[in-house]
């Protein structure tokens, strides 16, 4: 098993790409600490990891609190005797203009997706030192890559931040084992896209800019962070895996 040994947290693991990656990293042998607001959603992911032989545990963590992180490290820690891998999974969405945005709609997705991912990496790493090493997998977008009319402004600006957040986590942490790579997904089949994708106009503007002409699957995501967090991928820290079906090719 490509995780066998290993204990890895997940933000954002109660419920689409991040209870994906919950569930395949189980199954390949990986101790695993999900971590999400979803208190009900998470307990069930937990539930059914462990109803199919893994070792799981939910803790309630909203990533915008210091506090939330320090206590699922230590519960990683206390619970699977060290921390391994950890997963920055947790995000949300908006749509609106620049000059509609307001300034609490900025602040909130940037606390949870920037902020979240600085949090629990700050977090996490004395914890994979002790451990002599771990991996590190930022979930940014491929709107951290390139623009989009529309989207809100907050979204790829947030994502655009976790891009160079992770560059700068690899270069500073490389000589002590611990590596820091981004996974970039594309339009994928989630609760968080299902707004847009029940929009018959929305949803076909959207399939008209991937061209392998549909969403994408959470386990598609999910196997591309499986391989950053395994040691398969010793030799890439910095890098960006784009996950897209050709969105960012035009």
């Amino acid at each position: 098993m490509r995780l066998a040994g290993k204990v890895a947290m997940i933000s954002g693991g109660a419920r689409g790409m991040g209870a994906a990656e919950a569930r395949l990293f189980a199954r390949e042998g990986a101790r695993v600490v999900i971590g999400d607001v979803l208190e009900a959603e998470g307990r069930t992911v937990e539930a059914e990891v462990k109803a199919k032989g893994g070792e799981c545990v939910f803790t309630p963590l909203d990533v915008t609190r210091e506090a939330d992180w320090q206590r699922a490290v230590a519960l990683a820690v206390e619970r699977f005797g060290a921390l391994h891998v950890l997963v920055n999974n947790a995000g949300i969405g908006a749509v609106s203009r620049v000059e509609d945005t307001t300034e609490e709609a900025w602040d909130r997705v940037m606390d949870v997706n920037a902020k979240g991912v600085f949090l629990g990496t700050k977090t996490a790493i004395p914890a994979m030192r002790r451990a002599g090493g771990g991996s590190i997998v930022n979930i940014s977008s491929q709107l951290g890559l390139v623009g989009m009319d529309n989207i809100s402004p907050q979204y790829p600006a947030s994502k655009g931040a976790v891009r160079i957040f992770t560059k700068v986590t690899a270069l500073q942490y490389a000589r002590e084992g611990i590596r820091c790579n981004s996974v970039h997904p594309g339009p994928i089949v989630t609760p968080m896209t299902e707004p847009r994708r029940r929009d018959a106009a929305t949803y076909q503007l959207m399939l008209s800019r991937i061209p392998m002409g549909r969403y994408g699957e959470p386990d598609e995501v999910a196997y591309a962070v499986l391989y950053l967090a395994c040691d398969e991928s010793s030799y890439v820290t910095g890098s960006e895996l784009v996950i897209d079906g050709g969105w960012t090719s035009q």
